[in-house]
């Protein structure tokens, strides 16, 4: 860096020499009983606000670290990272456990658009999208083991269900999208989640806990929506057990869909297709891991894992370039970077307010070949999200690019 580059930076971002590198987060919050650290410039009301109450959490340590793409969740902002002790948070991690991303490198270096738009079809034939789910539950060898030795009531409840949901897409921002990379290959890359079953066990444990704290005369207010479980009670032994359960389910349904979608490319390009292995992470769940010298319990809502060894999954809004990144194991950060762009509007704001015709014209003139249709589709447009490009530059001293993904094509549910 040079001292020029330095000085402009450094007008709107704080220094600090710790842990060998530059701490180049925006800024510090030491208003509350935890600090706040962020790697972000600006930040709605409702997400700071919520992140006030994960830094007066009682069993939260350290500090409270806030990702780029940072924006209001529920009890907890998504782009989020808290460590706890001796409990778990149901809502830290939130309805979707295990959501998150998987990309696959091909040996293809172009697809034409036309042969393209065919792959598209065959690819939407064998993966159902939205609220659809298979008309026949899928092979077994498809779906995580279920431990019948441990109690796992809503995952043995749900799982019938759940072998019609491994492999399907899902609604909302999950997509599969073809990309060119910076490496000159094309890529596949998916995001999606733990369906209903994901849900399920969120709900049934956030309402454990919810009653649980309410017999406890817990000290957290019920309205910041932060209800815990003890990590050494029955409860939430039994949370984190079908937690990691809905985890591997997302997983299992990534790499199912990803297996279809190389079908699909096996069969148009032939001997001549191959493929590197699949780079997998996710997004919302919680882990016990080591930080600052003690064992914790780290929840990442909307926020990746980014140690020395994890390469993982950035991606961008629909029309907007994605990254395959390599951590740098920041400890400020609970060695953590953002999931993605971050909304800057709610769906129903986007609806409303954004331009069809402006919206699908950005994306023409780009030769994407995209999912906005109707106005209902604009809550998935490039403009209700932050700025990818911006969103990387705060989050410099958290990854290193490997490979920057430009999108030719995507489906959505």
């Amino acid at each position: 860096m040079s001292p020029s580059f330095l000085g402009k930076i450094k007008k709107i971002r704080s220094f600090a020499f710790k842990h060998s590198f530059f701490s180049l987060m925006v800024r510090e919050m030491k208003t509350e009983k935890l600090p706040i650290k962020m790697w972000i410039d600006d930040v709605e009301a409702g997400a700071m606000e919520q992140a006030r109450n994960l830094a007066n959490f009682p069993y939260a340590v350290k500090h409270i670290a806030l990702m780029p793409d940072c924006h209001q969740g529920f009890g907890m902002p998504i782009g989020g990272v808290m460590a706890t002790r001796e409990v778990i948070v149901p809502n830290a991690v939130g309805v979707d456990i295990g959501c998150g991303m998987c990309a696959v490198q091909t040996s293809l270096t172009d697809i034409p658009q036309k042969q393209l738009k065919k792959m598209l079809t065959d690819i939407r034939a064998r993966i159902p999208l939205g609220f659809k789910h298979h008309k026949k539950p899928q092979d077994a060898s498809r779906m995580p083991e279920v431990d019948d030795s441990k109690p796992m009531p809503v995952v043995k409840r749900e799982y019938q269900s759940a072998t019609r949901q491994v492999g399907t897409l899902g609604g909302g921002n999950h997509f599969i999208e073809v990309q060119k990379g910076s490496d000159g290959q094309v890529w596949i890359m998916i995001h999606s989640g733990s369906r209903n079953i994901g849900k399920q066990v969120a709900d049934y444990y956030n309402k454990m806990a919810i009653r649980l704290n309410q017999q406890w005369k817990s000290p957290v207010p019920k309205a910041h929506q932060l209800a815990y479980l003890p990590i050494d009670s029955k409860e939430g032994q039994q949370y984190i057990r079908e937690m990691k359960y809905c985890v591997d389910f997302a997983l299992a349904s990534r790499r199912l869909m990803m297996d279809r979608s190389l079908e699909v490319f096996g069969n148009h390009f032939g001997e001549h297709f191959a493929y590197a292995p699949m780079i997998n992470i996710a997004h919302n769940y919680a882990a016990i891991e080591t930080h600052f010298g003690q064992e914790v319990v780290v929840h990442r809502k909307g926020a990746t894992k980014a140690d020395r060894d994890t390469v993982g999954i950035i991606p961008g809004s629909q029309g907007a370039n994605s990254y395959i990144v390599k951590g740098k194991g920041n400890k400020d950060s609970f060695e953590s970077c953002s999931h993605g762009a971050g909304r800057t509007m709610g769906r129903k704001q986007a609806i409303r307010t954004l331009n069809l015709e402006e919206e699908t014209r950005k994306l023409n003139e780009k030769g994407i070949l995209h999912a906005i249709r109707s106005q209902r589709d604009l809550e998935e447009a490039a403009s209700a999200y932050k700025d990818i490009s911006k969103v990387m530059e705060l989050q410099k001293d958290l990854v290193d690019i490997m490979v920057e993904l430009s999108p030719m094509a995507v489906i959505k549910g």
